[in-house]
């Protein structure tokens, strides 16, 4: 959905079409073929663990419609493993692997360890680095409360990195959006439990409040409570509140 020239992008991790809201959806196609049908966005997890062959990117690009992005996780082996050191040949590897999304590609997600405390000189040179390989949108994912400062701000928005509003938040700055400022991308994971937890229509409502009110050129929100299938119902749900205000 498009408010002017801002772009609000509302999905899920993954494209899992749970049986309770499958009236919702198309009867045809494939499941990320139904799944494009009402929203526009999704967000692809199973790069932080794996790489995918080119013939599945292009696959799932020319499964969707033009307008359609996908977020893509940024492999494990850079950010948990190496820890965003000295992993420029990994870096370099899955740029170019997730290439293969084409103009379908949207923001990179770069999901940091809780115990990785914020390094200004390590910060600065990955994500000098990212921008060596990539132009597009990039967002962080920082879960450790020392990344939630004005000088690891500084540091994001010098690379137009967006830091990720996310839900639970670890610390209380944690659930705002921050960073470069265009892009703002929402990440839900279920409260009080994780993956697992629904979320009830006020915080639906705030949610939505957050992404109209937004200034950013596109505005991202990823339900991520999809281990009990919450995150289809929810996404819909929120997009019907966005509707609804604007």
């Amino acid at each position: 959905m498009q408010i002017a020239t801002r772009v609000i992008r509302i999905g899920t991790a993954g494209w899992a079409i749970p049986r309770a809201v499958a009236d919702c959806f198309g009867q045809s196609g494939s499941a990320l073929q139904r799944y494009a049908g009402r929203f526009v966005a999704a967000e692809i997890n199973s790069t932080f663990y794996r790489p995918h062959r080119p013939d599945t990117y292009a696959r799932w690009r020319d499964a969707v419609p033009e307008g359609f992005r996908f977020a893509v996780k940024l492999r494990r082996t850079v950010t948990h493993e190496k820890r965003l050191v000295e992993a420029g040949s990994e870096l370099a590897a899955f740029c170019k692997e997730v290439g293969d999304l084409g103009e379908k590609l949207g923001p990179l997600l770069v999901q940091l360890p809780p115990s990785f405390a914020f390094d200004e000189g390590v910060a600065a040179r990955f994500f000098g680095e990212l921008r060596e390989h990539t132009d597009g949108p990039a967002a962080c994912e920082p879960r450790n409360a020392s990344w939630f400062t004005p000088e690891a701000a500084l540091v994001l928005a010098e690379h137009r990195i967006a830091r990720v509003a996310a839900d639970p938040a670890k610390v209380p700055e944690a659930a705002l959006p921050g960073g470069w400022p265009g892009l703002r991308y929402h990440r839900l994971h279920g409260s009080p439990r994780m993956y697992y937890s629904s979320y009830d229509p006020e915080m639906l409502a705030r949610v939505a409040t957050a992404l109209t009110q937004s200034d950013a050129a596109e505005t991202w929100c990823i339900f991520d409570n999809t281990t009990s299938g919450a995150a289809a119902a929810n996404a819909l749900a929120l997009a019907e509140l966005v509707r609804a205000i604007r």
